[in-house]
């Protein structure tokens, strides 16, 4: 149970390690050029990790195609271990996990600046009005067949 519980959280923070390494800059990897702030949060856009490859615009359709198709596998495995782990435990770790993500957006807006923090703000604000209208929509999605019988 513990190995599993571990096991889960490791993997639910695995893309947040790897989002947070620098991409060629750091002590190992030499210096840190500052232009490449967040760039690989930003996916393909600007700075990301594919920008030295000079890809074709269908390689960058098939690359996140292909990122997309491994955000959903991987989420599907994490939920899968998750619906094994006692009710109180599902609990435990989703409140934890949000109180990792919670901590870390605090951290972040932190190092921004006054403009960029309302900036952040707002996209913020987007977000958990996007998360609230899915959630609104799979509510509605998961009524359906049962009107429809």
């Amino acid at each position: 149970m513990r190995k599993t519980l571990i096991a889960l959280m490791f993997a639910a923070a695995l893309p947040t390690v790897a989002m947070a390494m620098p991409q060629d800059g750091g002590p190992m990897g030499g210096p840190m050029d500052g232009a490449r702030h967040g760039g690989q949060m930003h996916g393909m856009h600007g700075k990301g990790p594919y920008s030295q490859l000079d890809l074709s615009h269908e390689q960058r359709e098939q690359i996140r195609k292909i990122m997309g198709e491994q955000m959903h596998e991987r989420k599907q495995v994490v939920d899968k271990y998750l619906e094994k782990l006692s009710p109180a435990d599902q609990k435990a770790l989703k409140d934890e996990m949000a109180a990792n993500h919670k901590k870390a957006e605090s951290d972040v807006r932190a190092v921004l600046k006054p403009d960029q923090q309302k900036k952040f703000d707002e996209i913020q604000k987007k977000q958990a009005e996007r998360r609230a209208e899915w959630a609104e929509f799979k509510a509605w999605k998961a009524q359906q067949p049962q009107k429809a019988q």
